[in-house]
């Protein structure tokens, strides 16, 4: 993988940096066209009763993005760590649970050991990751493969953001119940003046 050259300009840098994006992003796009692993890890996430997802280090920040998005349609979806500990979910898994798992070089040792035990427990195991030959891809009910390529000192975050995307927006349009969740949740927030278009305002003034 290419990484950041000295003496590089900026304009010459973001010109490589949106054409490896651009390219990470249509070989993901090409890969789940063709293997159709995207929509069958909507389907084993609908057809499970606990939803269950995980990653650490920088993958946690997609595990966090993807459990925000299911959790606003679908019931029974947890972040491990935020909310159930590993040992918690360890402890009592089920054969309806899934449990998706975001493990990308360099593989966390805690994710791929979460990942192994939830499966040899008996539950199903969408695994997100950047190779084949990853180490959970042998424990994998579904592999999702994603084109993290980069120029830059970082693999690239672009075709992940877009998976989580398409993975919650696929699940989310099949689940009964979403359009009441999703109707449910805004007059929760409003409520609650969560946002900053909700609350009142007034209180807020300078002094």
């Amino acid at each position: 993988m290419l990484r950041l050259r000295p003496n590089t300009s900026a304009e010459a840098l973001q010109a490589r940096l949106m054409e490896a994006e651009r390219v990470s992003l249509e070989n993901t796009f090409a890969t789940l066209a063709a293997d159709s692993s995207l929509s069958l890890a909507a389907g084993l996430i609908l057809a499970s009763r606990r939803k269950y997802i995980a990653g650490a280090g920088k993958s946690a920040a997609y595990a966090a993005l993807l459990n925000a998005d299911l959790a606003a349609t679908l019931p029974n979806v947890m972040l491990i760590g935020a909310g159930p500990s590993a040992t918690d979910v360890l402890s009592d898994v089920r054969p309806t649970d899934v449990c998706i798992v975001f493990s990308l070089r360099r593989y966390r040792t805690e994710t791929v050991r979460l990942g192994r035990l939830f499966a040899r427990s008996g539950g199903r195991l969408v695994v997100v990751s950047d190779d084949r030959q990853a180490p959970l891809a042998a424990c994998a009910s579904v592999l999702i493969l994603v084109d993290t390529g980069s120029v830059s000192f970082a693999d690239s975050p672009t075709a992940m953001a877009a998976v989580c995307h398409l993975l919650s927006s696929v699940a989310s349009a099949s689940a009964k119940g979403a359009r009441r969740r999703l109707a449910n949740r805004d007059t929760a927030t409003s409520a609650l003046g969560i946002y900053w278009d909700e609350c009142d305002q007034g209180s807020e003034r300078i002094s």
